[in-house]
């Protein structure tokens, strides 16, 4: 090899060394592929039906970012793992290895309550690493000690009960009888729609636990009959166990109107059940801003639907890189003080299909307000102030009829 090539190679190689100083410049030293983000979620149990397509709303918002060249810390990877929804030591166990294993800087999710505050407390806080979850709303998270690591873009489930309360109010209903997930994500929600619903006037007959993934809900059909009601409310997964308490109930002829929460909401549960759903009512996050519309219009163009809780994966996965463009780190210690200011003014208002011009604009010192899919406002400790469509199941299909 003679002398010219030589000097070549060795320019070559401090040239990839500098990159890779001055890029972790503020964040610790990291390689030119840039940070990675955990995308944890339900890929099997109780929602399974929902979780492709929330995983492809956090991935489009990676391919968005990585597309414009304008993301500062280098190309953007994601690796996902299965949460489970439900079993907290699997989802730790697929949390860890995220961490510890694939090295993630930040993680999308989880999902369902229980498992995130499984993750936030045994992997998380311990790991420094931040979360943003886009469904997990139990009222408990608002409080959990997370060392301000623990964001979401969904609203608590304190505000659900709030609109569960007032959607039956204005459907006239006074009496409601009710069951729910045993788990903190159902806890935390009969409570609050019982304490709501009751404020209003109304009367919860009775509000009972089920277990998910039995054969038969016979028993638990005939105590909700019992009490009696003018509408069941089915505060549970539409995969499983609120399914099967649905179907049990036609069958028994004890209930034929239902109110579905946000676990509810998703075409496969009608696609099941069929005709005896029609009439139902609901409510899932939402929002009908031009963010939600842009949204709609990308996820077609993906691939995928902007199904329930996928507007909200995608914002999970903006807020993330925006923060960490802003603080100039993939450190989830450094970048996460940054979440909030990107969340909410001031600043100029980004949406989806603009974190180009997001992360342009934060590299040139300026201030954004993203928008994003969800109308995102984060509030108390990092979580959405909460918009929610309201639903009707019409001809075998979730439509929606408003916005509280």
């Amino acid at each position: 090899m003679n002398k010219n090539v030589l000097i070549l190679v060795g320019v070559a190689a401090l040239a990839g060394l500098a990159y890779i100083f001055v890029a972790g410049e503020k964040g610790g030293m990291q390689t030119a592929e840039g940070p990675k983000i955990g995308i944890i979620l339900g890929y099997t149990g109780p929602i399974e039906s929902l979780t492709p397509d929330m995983a492809m709303g956090a991935e489009l918002a990676i391919a968005e970012a990585n597309n414009s060249g304008n993301f500062a810390l280098g190309e953007v990877t994601s690796v996902r793992a299965d949460s489970t929804c439900i079993d907290s030591a699997a989802a730790t166990a697929a949390a860890e290895r995220l961490v510890t294993s694939d090295k993630v800087n930040a993680i999308m999710g989880a999902d369902c309550s229980g498992v995130t505050t499984a993750i936030l407390e045994n992997v998380a806080v311990p790991n420094g690493v931040m979360m943003v979850s886009p469904s997990a709303t139990s009222p408990a998270l608002s409080t959990v000690a997370d060392n301000d690591l623990f964001f979401r873009t969904a609203p608590s489930d304190a505000r659900q009960g709030e609109v569960v309360a007032e959607i039956l109010k204005d459907k006239g209903y006074k009496t409601a009888a009710m069951t729910y997930t045993n788990n903190d994500y159902g806890k935390g929600l009969a409570d609050s729609i019982k304490s709501n619903f009751e404020a209003n006037g109304g009367t919860i007959t009775i509000s009972t636990a089920h277990e998910d993934g039995k054969g038969d809900y016979g028993a638990e059909v005939a105590a909700l009959a019992q009490a009696g009601g003018e509408i069941l409310i089915v505060a549970g997964y539409l995969d499983q166990g609120g399914k099967g308490i649905i179907q049990a109930s036609l069958d028994a002829d004890a209930f034929n109107m239902f109110y579905l929460p946000d676990g509810m909401i998703g075409d496969a549960l009608p696609a099941a059940i069929g005709a005896g759903l029609n009439g139902s009512i609901g409510d899932v996050p939402g929002t009908d801003s031009p963010g939600a519309a842009k949204f709609a219009e990308m996820a077609t163009a993906g691939g995928f639907t902007a199904g329930p809780f996928a507007p909200e994966s995608y914002d999970g996965a903006a807020l993330i890189l925006l923060a960490m463009q802003a603080a100039n780190s993939t450190d989830s210690e450094v970048f996460k003080s940054k979440v909030m200011d990107v969340a909410n003014a001031p600043g100029e208002k980004i949406f989806p299909g603009d974190l180009g011009k997001a992360l342009k604009l934060i590299s040139e010192g300026k201030d954004v307000d993203y928008v994003g899919a969800s109308a995102v406002e984060l509030v108390g400790a990092g979580e959405s102030a909460g918009n929610y469509a309201e639903i009707e199941i019409k001809g075998g299909k979730n439509v929606t009829v408003g916005y509280r």
